[in-house]
């Protein structure tokens, strides 16, 4: 999918004009793109953590030669798929989709069952550990015979 056919597809999601969605699309864009050049990350929470990364001048060897070469600091832009994008990826299904009251009902309700839980709960003990089986040669030490005298 290119830039055009995500805008197209923005816009019948959302309702929107084709134009509406590239224009949202591109503010979209250059204000990540501004934030991340700032130095400061961006994290699109379930699908990805845009950062700067800097690394320092350093040290290193030619392959070919194995002569030591400088090399220089560099900026790079660093790109972190988060969990629920990954897993989407992985299991080909888009994510589910959740509207705030189903989530906030889902959140309310396991607050709620934390607490009866807590109150209820009396305190358990760790069950005791037994102590290994050992086996018999490890119990008692073999006994020797006396050898025989021979004439």
């Amino acid at each position: 999918m290119n830039r055009s056919q995500l805008a197209t597809a923005l816009g019948e999601r959302t309702g929107v004009s084709r134009k509406q969605a590239s224009e949202t699309l591109d503010a979209l864009l250059a204000l990540i793109t501004e934030t991340v050049a700032s130095g400061e990350p961006v994290a699109i929470s379930g699908f990805a953590k845009f950062r700067r990364v800097e690394t320092k001048a350093r040290m290193g060897r030619n392959p070919a030669t194995g002569e030591p070469v400088k090399i220089k600091a560099s900026k790079k832009a660093r790109i972190t798929p988060l969990k629920a994008f990954k897993e989407a990826v992985i299991a080909g299904k888009p994510p589910r989709k959740a509207t705030a009251k189903a989530s906030a009902r889902k959140t309310a309700a396991k607050a709620t069952a934390r607490k009866t839980a807590a109150r209820k709960a009396p305190a358990r003990k760790a069950p005791a550990r037994k102590a290994p089986a050992r086996t018999a040669a490890k119990r008692a030490p073999a006994k020797k015979t006396p050898a025989k005298k021979r004439r």
